[in-house]
């Protein structure tokens, strides 16, 4: 019986080990993951775009999120179905007006940056948005795919897929 304790200590030890190990990353540096085949270089400017779209996001900055989506943007919401360029953008200024402080945040590791030949790159990640609602921080975590294009020298999301809501 003893012995037969102290075998399921050891291993209830090594999963709650193992689980911590795996969580989530503290750390707010973007690093590439190693599902990322993307060169350094494209990792970084990608995760810099990602930086600069929800910069404007998080400010409400509609101009600039404006600049960052091709005009044939296609936007899939797992709950909310298809969107255009001109859905998606209204649905922004609507955000806007409303003053609230919802904020996204990229979820540290869960990057992946892989390159679309002759196009661009697709971007895959975790995400978290959160906000005050009856005075309490409610947040919702997602995942995402962002194809970028590469229009000229200019990267634009020209894809969305928001899903897992």
């Amino acid at each position: 019986m003893i012995r037969n304790n102290a075998i399921l200590i050891s291993l209830l030890s090594l999963c709650f080990f193992i689980a911590a190990c795996s969580g989530p990353q503290n750390s707010m540096a973007v690093e590439p993951t190693k599902q990322s085949p993307a060169s350094k270089e494209l990792y970084n400017t990608i995760a810099h775009m990602d930086s600069v779209l929800f910069n404007a996001f998080n400010s409400r900055d509609i101009q600039k999120l404006k600049t960052l989506f091709t005009e044939d943007l296609e936007f899939y919401h797992d709950k909310d179905g298809l969107t255009s360029y001109q859905n998606t953008i209204e649905s922004f200024i609507n955000l806007a007006a409303q003053k609230n402080d919802l904020k996204r945040e990229l979820i540290s590791g869960s990057l992946e940056i892989y390159p679309v030949k002759e196009y661009g790159a697709m971007q895959i990640g975790v995400h978290r948005f959160c906000h005050t609602e009856n005075g309490k921080l409610d947040c919702g975590t997602f995942k995402f795919v962002h194809i970028w294009k590469k229009v000229n020298s200019e990267w634009k999301i020209s894809r969305v897929v928001s899903y897992d809501h």
